[in-house]
């Protein structure tokens, strides 16, 4: 069966990843299946540059970093996001991300999520362009942490993730059956925050960090050769001002890299002339993704992807947040801004996120993302965590 529009499909998924927009000489982009555990889920972070791993623990954490939830205040809480995904394009992608954590002591909390991507309706045709039937190609990745305080100012945290995509519905492709792409994979966290003194006011220093999605190669036939999912290096930092007790001010800084190898450059004759071979085990994967670019180590550089986050708070309730997000033009020129608010009464908060791209006609322009947020357990009334 030939799949109308898969090329389409194809196309919007690696959108959602680090994917080049356009044609342009020297483009090398690194390419990975499930994309869309890259996507900032939560408003929060959305609003601030898609930064996140080292700032204040929310309650989408455990996308950003699970450790995190060891500095979290109160005992338990749930939170829901949704985002219309690129609707420049197209008016049905959806991405829908669910979260909660239980506090069990003063020094550990287990937590939990669910990211679901619905890719909208796709028809299927025969050879001849005759349509057989429409189907809603979907993904989701199901998560579980726990974080512990090891002393007053690090916490650590570890996440097992299972991961499910369904992109052509069992449809046979070159002669091959399809199925489901099943992966597992694992995040390891840290954060490291510690009281300080700025301009004679009281502050807060955050350093954070978070592999993730280490795990295994992902295929959606017996006959293809598997591809990695996107294990990711994240790193950060962030600081906080506590201008006067009702005003709050963080600026936060985030670096990624994908730990997969870099496409190498081929001969005619399928031969690799620079560059490492890609078809290589996860572990080989990971520590060749930091010297494996044909273009060296200049290449190497433009791997990183940084996130600029600002965040203004007043009296604990009210919040606007701004930020950009930059990745090199050889491997997938995202570059946005972003700006963000939220509001926060007792148990409840809700934000809200606008993507604001760099370039006209993107594919990402009007990106919206809405959060709601609810404390089981008012953090006011709660004694708060040390750090």
């Amino acid at each position: 069966m030939k799949k109308a529009a898969l090329a389409i499909l194809i196309f919007l998924c690696l959108l959602s990843g680090n994917t080049r927009l356009y044609s342009q000489d020297n483009l090398n982009p690194i390419q990975t299946v499930v994309p869309f555990l890259t996507i900032a889920p939560d408003s929060r972070a959305g609003g601030m540059g898609d930064a996140g791993v080292a700032t204040s623990a929310d309650l989408f954490s455990m996308h950003w970093n699970p450790a995190k939830f060891a500095f979290i205040d109160g005992n338990g809480g749930v939170g829901l996001s949704y985002t219309p995904w690129l609707r420049n394009l197209v008016p049905d992608i959806n991405i829908a991300y669910l979260s909660g954590y239980w506090r069990i002591d003063n020094k550990q909390v287990v937590s939990a999520s669910l990211i679901y991507s619905s890719l909208g309706d796709v028809p299927f045709t025969d050879d001849f362009g005759n349509l057989e039937r429409v189907f809603k190609p979907n993904e989701f990745a199901l998560d579980a942490a726990y974080s512990r305080l090891f002393t007053e100012h690090f916490s650590g945290g570890v996440a097992f993730r299972f991961i499910y995509s369904n992109l052509t519905g069992g449809s046979y492709s070159g002669g091959a059956a399809t199925k489901p792409g099943i992966s597992f994979a694992a995040d390891i966290s840290g954060l490291y925050q510690k009281p300080i003194t700025l301009f004679n006011k009281d502050g807060l220093w955050g350093l954070g960090f978070n592999f993730s999605n280490i795990g295994t190669k992902m295929t959606y036939s017996d006959a293809q050769v598997a591809d990695f999912i996107p294990m990711n290096m994240r790193l950060g930092t962030s600081g906080s001002l506590f201008i006067d007790p009702h005003n709050k001010l963080t600026l936060t800084l985030d670096l990624n890299k994908l730990l997969v190898p870099t496409p190498p450059v081929y001969d005619n004759d399928g031969n690799i002339i620079d560059g490492k071979d890609p078809n290589v085990s996860v572990p080989v994967a990971i520590i060749h993704s930091f010297y494996d670019a044909p273009g060296g180590f200049k290449e190497e550089m433009h791997e990183f992807c940084t996130a600029i986050g600002i965040e203004y708070w007043y009296n604990e309730q009210f919040s606007v947040r701004s930020g950009y997000f930059h990745e090199n033009e050889t491997k997938g020129n995202r570059k946005y801004f972003t700006v963000g608010a939220g509001f926060k009464l007792n148990i409840f908060s809700l934000d809200f996120s606008y993507l604001i791209p760099t370039t006209q006609n993107n594919p990402l322009a009007r990106t919206l993302r809405f959060s709601l947020a609810f404390d089981f357990i008012n953090p006011k009334s709660q004694p708060k965590t040390k750090g």
